[in-house]
């Protein structure tokens, strides 16, 4: 059984991350890093910490980032976020100073829920970004690093976002005719991925894309 730290549980892939992983008998225990405190049923607390940070200012302390996996399914939109340094701080600054952290205290594996198109040299900030944090990630020296790269989500979210909503409709009626890398994939296909990963490391860097999800 192991132990698995996750951070960005909040969000659409990382309900669903948290789910399996209180649910899966592979899992001793659960500590997700969040802003403010998860409301969660009380037969799921058994396994489960909930350690309440500041992003901003991470604890040093070893006993919040003991763990034998990391899933990170932190992420935001340029909009949400409100600028490019916005966005880059909860998608590249954050995820790499979690991975440090508990790489340090003895993390042997690390999953990542990318994006389709990651890639450091993109002229498109999203996935340029997404791509630096793939290639600083490979320098935290975890024996186990899984890159997930899923195309649009699919799922319901706790917020609104037409444009995906519409992205989302249209490759559901054309999905007979779309590619498979670019059909939308539900949000518990991707949380599965990050979880197997985590459970059963595999060696070296590792990466999952669309169309094999």
């Amino acid at each position: 059984m192991k132990s698995l730290l996750l951070v960005g549980v909040t969000g659409l892939v990382g309900q669903s991350v948290l789910a399996q992983a209180l649910a899966d008998p592979r899992v001793a225990e659960v500590v997700a890093l969040t802003r403010r405190p998860l409301n969660t049923p009380a037969p799921s607390r058994v396994r489960l910490r909930n350690p309440v940070v500041d992003f901003d200012a991470l604890p040093d302390t070893a006993e919040v980032w003991t763990a034998d996996s990391v899933i990170c399914t932190l992420g935001t939109t340029r909009k949400q976020a409100g600028s490019e340094v916005a966005f880059r701080k909860v998608d590249f600054d954050y995820p790499l100073s979690i991975a440090r952290r508990a790489r340090q205290a003895g993390a042997q594996a690390y999953a990542l829920n990318s994006s389709l198109g990651a890639d450091p040299r993109s002229r498109v900030f999203y996935s340029r970004t997404k791509g630096e944090l793939e290639e600083a990630l490979r320098t935290c020296g975890y024996p186990s690093l899984t890159f997930v790269r899923p195309g649009l989500l699919g799922g319901q979210r706790s917020e609104f976002r037409l444009g995906e909503r519409i992205a989302s409709l249209v490759l559901r009626l054309a999905r007979p005719i779309v590619p498979r890398r670019y059909r939308v994939v539900p949000a518990e296909r991707v949380a599965q991925a990050l979880l197997e990963a985590a459970l059963n490391p595999v060696s070296g860097v590792n990466i999952l894309e669309s169309e094999q999800l």
